[in-house]
């Protein structure tokens, strides 16, 4: 093939103005406003306290100040302009591995660039941290369709880690003040089994917390082949694995301890999403807060 001939790689800006129409057409003609309701909840800033009257709702009342009046009063509250989201995108070596057409990472990047689209679509504020093992990188919430386009196409292009790179660190005292109260916080990641990280029970109080995460086939079931190679990014190496069943325990046992991690990182079901690299990954989006939104209308 000619130099004249060979095809260039689309730049993270051109690519994400392929995906900008499909995610308008999501908004306009699928989720309607149910991407806003849904991010919100009952997205409210408290405002002042007030007297209960017939009819306001009886979750709002303000128990200590009613005792120490001796008569009912509420909370009132102010609803918030707009939705801040803040998406803190987790780049770590693990992320390399894909047995199929497309890594973990890139997958995982679409879903980031999808949820900022989102949000440029709808008119809300857009930030991100971008956590790599040399270090991070932070944009404050902007507004604005050509704004958030440039931080999303600045995420997709960051380089990706080298594999043998040691796990980034996230730094969750910064972003303890990098958004206004009750913001999105969008964790996406690989989420290994490990520990809490510190200061999480902080963050769940501050914003609404969700967590993305983009499994490969491979991770949910070793293949069937009785031996295989594949290439280890945490570890560097290429593994030959037989189909033992030793090896589908211990897979087995990793699948239920990264899974406890992850309902205990995120113990609400409407706060994470599990998608398959070989998903859409739009239609998970729409899946995700079809299902949010049907469950606030029960509440």
């Amino acid at each position: 093939m000619s130099a004249e001939t060979t095809p260039t790689p689309a730049s993270p800006l051109a690519l994400l103005r392929q995906l900008e129409w499909r995610v308008r057409h999501a908004v306009e003609n699928v989720l309607s406003g149910e991407y806003r309701s849904a991010f919100r909840g009952r997205g409210m800033e408290f405002d002042q306290v007030v007297k209960y009257a017939f009819g306001d709702d009886v979750r709002d009342i303000d128990w200590n100040v009613t005792a120490r009046l001796g008569e009912p009063y509420r909370k009132k509250f102010v609803e918030e302009r707009e939705v801040t989201l803040l998406v803190v995108f987790e780049d770590s070596p693990s992320l390399h591995f894909g047995s199929g057409a497309q890594s973990k990472r890139e997958a995982l990047l679409e879903l980031a660039g999808l949820v900022m689209l989102l949000g440029a679509v709808n008119r809300d504020r857009v930030g991100f941290v971008h956590a790599a093992p040399d270090g991070n990188l932070f944009r404050e919430p902007v507004r604005g369709r050509g704004q958030i386009l440039h931080a999303a196409a600045t995420l997709l292009s960051r380089p990706a880690p080298a594999a043998t790179a040691g796990n980034p660190v996230i730094p969750w005292r910064l972003l303890a003040r990098a958004a206004p109260k009750h913001s999105v916080l969008l964790w996406l990641g690989d989420f290994p089994p490990r520990p809490e990280p510190e200061g999480w029970t902080v963050m769940q109080r501050r914003y609404q917390t969700m967590g993305f995460r983009v499994d490969d086939p491979w991770e949910r079931e070793l293949p069937g082949d009785d031996t295989f190679a594949a290439y280890d990014p945490t570890a560097g190496r290429l593994v030959i694995l037989d189909g033992s069943a030793a090896e589908r325990a211990a897979h087995a046992a990793w699948r239920a301890q990264r899974e406890a991690a992850w309902r205990e990182l995120f113990p609400d079901p409407l706060s994470r999403l599990v998608v398959g690299t070989a998903e859409n990954r739009l239609e998970a989006l729409v899946r995700f807060f079809h299902a949010r939104m049907r469950a606030r209308a029960v509440r």
